[in-house]
């Protein structure tokens, strides 16, 4: 099975706002009069997959979900509060207030002791490990580029230019087949997980929902185009060195001939990308808007603070030799190799 099917099934969910948009979606029940999540954790499992849900109505929706629920007025009011709780607490707790050069430049100073998900992979990951790693990056890597795009018609000149290159090439350069999202489905079959696009949802813990949530965040916001090429710097800047990484564990544990040309493409392919990104994309955007430059260097900020954490959960839970799905999640679906049943 491809990227092309259906929509998924909506969620479990995981507290009382993301049980109230569940149910709202769903037709069971309405929308409180006070959605204030203002108490709960902003980073916690409840309002990230509240939030998640939200957003994917701008993706692929769910099944059986009215698509014109998309822009319900109710359902926007809710998602706004969600928003304003999650960016506040991102402000408070990502931004070093510093120059884009010096947000830049950090990004290329490799960790002394090789920490990471990819360094961990590389070095010592079995194939579970790395069956979990692609189940829970499916939910961005099935719509790899989608967050992105949205930023393309609030850009103009150089910016807008190398934007819709690097674009270009995330969507295969003209070809089916060689579009990333579908790459990443072939990575998936290769470890003999399910393809579906959203399928590991419920799989999925917090930190890996907060770091797709941020993209969608930044993209779905005009006012926070600054914040979204931020975002998008550091996956480009990040991006060569760890799929090098990254493309050893599948050739290490066997992944298979996919699995490691997922890697092996981005290897190269970011690495240009990286030069447009700098140059172009962010170059081109302050010299145009150069009072976004804060905002660039917020995005770049953030995205290391979400990373850091999901890599900081893995981790942890596999160097207990325990998975790092989130626990209910874990009763849903079957990985190769890890003794689960779903």
């Amino acid at each position: 099975m491809g990227t092309n099917q259906p929509e998924p099934e909506l969620p479990q969910a995981r507290g009382g706002l993301s049980a109230a948009v569940i149910a709202y979606l769903s037709g069971k029940a309405p929308l409180p009069e006070a959605y204030t999540p203002a108490d709960g954790d902003p980073y916690g499992d409840d309002l990230q997959l509240a939030l998640y849900v939200c957003y994917e109505l701008h993706y692929r929706g769910f099944a059986g979900v009215d698509p014109s629920l998309e822009w319900d007025p109710q359902l926007l009011r809710a998602r706004r509060e969600l928003e304003e709780t999650f960016l506040h607490a991102l402000r408070a707790d990502a931004w070093h207030q510093r120059t884009v050069d010096e947000a830049l430049s950090a990004l290329l100073v490799e960790p002394v002791d090789g920490a990471g998900v990819s360094h961990f992979l590389r070095s010592q990951g079995e194939l579970w490990q790395v069956c979990e790693y692609a189940a829970q990056r499916s939910l961005y890597h099935l719509k790899e580029a989608d967050p992105h795009a949205w930023v393309l018609p609030r850009l103009r000149g150089r910016a807008k230019a190398g934007m819709a290159a690097v674009e270009f090439d995330e969507y295969g350069g003209g070809r089916a087949e060689r579009v990333h999202a579908q790459l990443f489905a072939d990575l998936m079959g290769d470890l003999g997980l399910v393809t579906a696009y959203g399928y590991y949802l419920d799989a999925a813990p917090a930190q890996m929902l907060a770091t797709v949530n941020l993209m969608s965040l930044f993209g779905l916001h005009r006012a926070l185009r600054g914040c979204l090429v931020g975002h998008f710097a550091t996956v480009e800047v990040t991006s060569s060195p760890a799929s090098r990484r990254l493309a050893e564990a599948m050739r290490r544990t066997g992944a298979g001939p996919a699995a490691e040309f997922f890697y092996t493409e981005h290897v190269e392919a970011d690495a240009v990308h990286e030069q447009v990104v700098r140059r172009e994309v962010i170059g081109g955007l302050l010299a145009e808007e150069p009072e976004l430059e804060c905002d660039v260097a917020f995005g770049i900020d953030a995205t290391c603070h979400l990373e850091d954490g999901f890599a900081e959960h893995v981790l942890k839970a596999w160097r207990k030799g325990t998975t790092s799905l989130h626990v209910n999640g874990v009763q849903m679906v079957s990985l190769p190799g890890s003794g689960m049943t779903g």
